[in-house]
């Protein structure tokens, strides 16, 4: 496994639309162009250049074609790998595995309470952070391991947060058993991730930054 990440910059905006956006289908380049704020615009864009380079630099991947199946979760066409993009702030993260995944980050915000969440959680979970030492680390754990398992199953917002609850790094969805790691991509950031497959309790990915030199 891979997980490549980089960091949105105002600067190199219109560069990185000029470079990029000629490459990609004409649905790729909607996607991008839809967003009004250049932040949602270049984090967009930068999760597909990421997939772009991971593929052609460490799987000699060149042709890329994605899809989207039924419940709206991304996959690569015409090649056993799987990926998963995340972003926060300005961090965009790509994870690229040899099996299912989902990857989820977020952004260490301190004006973030845990009081938002409450309706989101179970009453167990609530009451982990509620007795945590450190509640705001509970809180960032408890949001990126579950949105990386609902990442990995591929429902999206039909499966509520507070659906099913994680114990030991394992839980089960409509029988399916998802599994999950806790992986330090960059500092100020909490991250996850998830996979049906139980390689992913023991993986050690790499995950490098990409500079901006490179991409442009």
């Amino acid at each position: 496994m891979i997980i490549l990440y980089t960091f949105i910059s105002e600067a190199n905006h219109q560069s990185l639309l000029d470079r990029y956006l000629p490459v990609f289908s004409q649905k790729s380049k909607q996607n991008v162009l839809r967003y009004r704020r250049w932040q949602d615009a270049q984090l967009c864009l930068l999760g597909k250049v990421l997939l772009q380079y991971g593929l052609k630099t460490y799987y000699n991947i060149s042709d890329i074609e994605t899809g989207v199946l039924p419940n709206k979760k991304p996959y690569l066409k015409g090649h056993s790998l799987h990926f998963n993009i995340s972003h926060s702030k300005e961090l965009v993260a790509c994870a690229i595995a040899e099996y299912p995944l989902g990857i989820d980050v977020e952004f260490n915000d301190p004006k973030v309470s845990y009081h938002d969440f409450t309706f989101q959680m179970t009453d167990k979970e609530l009451q982990e952070i509620q007795d945590a030492e450190d509640k705001m680390k509970k809180l960032f754990t408890y949001w990126t391991r579950k949105e990386a398992v609902i990442k990995a199953h591929g429902a999206g917002m039909m499966l509520p947060l507070d659906s099913f609850e994680i114990i030991n790094n394992a839980c089960s969805i409509e029988g399916q058993k998802f599994f999950t790691k806790e992986i330090l991509i960059h500092e100020g950031y909490y991250s996850h991730i998830a996979s049906s497959d139980q390689k992913i309790k023991d993986v050690m990915p790499l995950i490098k930054c990409i500079e901006e030199d490179i991409l442009l």
